[in-house]
């Protein structure tokens, strides 16, 4: 459903609607949180995962607009959701001539970044400590019986 919040279009949806999908056209709009929460969720290794959720006054869905690309998550509203229509043109505006706003925007994408490479090195961790596992596991079943055996001068 759309309505207007003074000059500012404005949209509702309720809990479990999809807002956006990966890979959408951002179709020239973002949007900021006037009501209500949404999950960010992303395909992850076969399963969809929280990546954030926003609350009123975040941002959603401008870095399609920043990047001219398609949507980069899922959004979807976990409860009664209105969101602020901004087209890209007037959130062009908005950044130029509001420097609170762009520093704003500026921490909130910095901040994305830093949870971004938090989540890579724990991914690395992850995939390290794995691999540790397997080789030890590969060594354990090349030893003679298979590992089961107690190694010589090693009593039981």
């Amino acid at each position: 459903m759309s309505r207007q919040i003074g000059e500012i279009p404005t949209r509702t949806f309720n809990p479990g609607d999809v807002i956006f999908r990966e890979g959408d056209d951002a179709k020239g709009e973002a949007f900021f949180v006037h009501i209500g929460k949404i999950e960010i969720r992303k395909l992850m290794g076969g399963e969809e995962r929280v990546l954030a959720v926003l609350k009123k006054g975040d941002p959603l869905g401008d870095l399609a607009l920043f990047r001219n690309a398609p949507r980069s998550a899922t959004a979807v509203a976990v409860e009664p959701v209105t969101l602020m229509v901004i087209p890209a043109n007037r959130l062009d505006h908005m950044v130029r001539s509001n420097p609170a706003l762009a520093m704003a925007l500026i921490r909130d994408l910095a901040n994305r970044m830093l949870v971004a490479e938090d989540r890579a090195r724990e991914a690395e961790t992850r995939a390290l400590a794995a691999e540790e596992r397997a080789r030890e596991a590969q060594a354990r079943a090349a030893k003679p019986g298979g590992g089961d055996a107690p190694e010589p001068g090693v009593s039981v």
